[in-house]
């Protein structure tokens, strides 16, 4: 009996072919990683606007300048990695059932989820990723050194932070699954980029400025029941801390986000699982 491939060695397989496609495109591959590159310069220059007419974004928030530029920059971070490793492949997915290809992933010895997960790899979405991670060491620059309340990172505050990032991506990943996964029973699930955006865009901004009157019920919505607002906020603000010291909330905050972790991916698997359970074959 044949033992079932390396997950690790399948995934390193799909990179480097995914790699050598676009080396076979380079015009295409540079003009994506530009385009990419002045949407992201667009937005620190619109944002640089802003907070020339207002010192924070929402009322005693604690997100002045550059703790705000560390939050943008982990908004990027997340989203880059989303858009590289999981969204091609989950816009594909209703190609997969419609032309009936999906029966060859079936008969792969290798998990289904992690096949159509990580069959392709984006990499030109990359070029956010370092644009991200530019902005965040210029932000924390700012934060350690300037000279009225200089901010203090731990030892651990990195290693936390790269930990409830993964949090991010895999509730984020958890809610795009799940949307493909719907293309089993709606045929063709062209929507998934809209659906995608309505959910994802209340995890782009700090949770205080739902805190008031018609946001509370979103906050709650969006914090508790799909919790994607949970998925900047928490390593945002475990590492630029707006409001210090930190206030009790926002620890209890933190280990709710490692358990709604474990519950979306839990939740989105049972419904992938449904999903090729309700899944007719091309052949029959």
């Amino acid at each position: 009996m044949n033992a079932r491939p390396s997950f690790v060695k399948v995934f390193l397989t799909f990179a480097r072919n995914s790699l050598v496609r676009d080396s076979m495109f380079r015009t295409n591959f540079l003009l994506q990683c530009l385009s990419s590159l002045s949407w992201t310069v667009m937005n620190i220059g619109f944002y640089l606007l802003v907070f020339r007419h207002t010192p924070t974004i929402g009322l005693e928030s604690g997100w002045g300048k550059y703790e705000f530029f560390v939050f943008l920059a982990t908004t990027w971070i997340i989203n880059s990695l989303m858009q590289t490793f999981f969204m091609p492949n989950a816009d594909e997915f209703s190609e997969l059932i419609r032309t009936g290809n999906l029966d060859f992933a079936l008969l792969k010895p290798i998990d289904t989820q992690f096949l159509i997960s990580f069959q392709r790899v984006d990499w030109s979405s990359l070029a956010d990723f370092v644009a991200a991670v530019v902005l965040l060491t210029v932000a924390l620059g700012n934060l350690t050194t300037r000279p009225d309340d200089p901010l203090l990172l731990s030892g651990w505050t990195p290693v936390l932070y790269v930990v409830y990032v993964l949090c991010g991506v895999g509730i984020l990943y958890s809610v795009m699954i799940a949307l493909a996964s719907t293309s089993v029973w709606l045929g063709r699930n062209r929507n998934l980029y809209d659906f995608w955006f309505y959910i994802t865009s209340f995890s782009r901004y700090p949770r205080e400025i739902f805190r008031r009157g018609w946001g509370v019920p979103l906050w709650g919505f969006f914090s508790f029941v799909i919790p994607v607002l949970v998925v900047v906020n928490v390593p945002a603000r475990l590492l630029a801390q707006p409001l210090r010291p930190e206030p009790s909330v926002s620890w209890q905050l933190a280990a709710f986000t490692v358990l709604a972790t474990g519950l979306c991916l839990g939740a989105s698997r049972w419904v992938f699982l449904r999903a090729l359970h309700a899944y007719r074959s091309a052949s029959s």
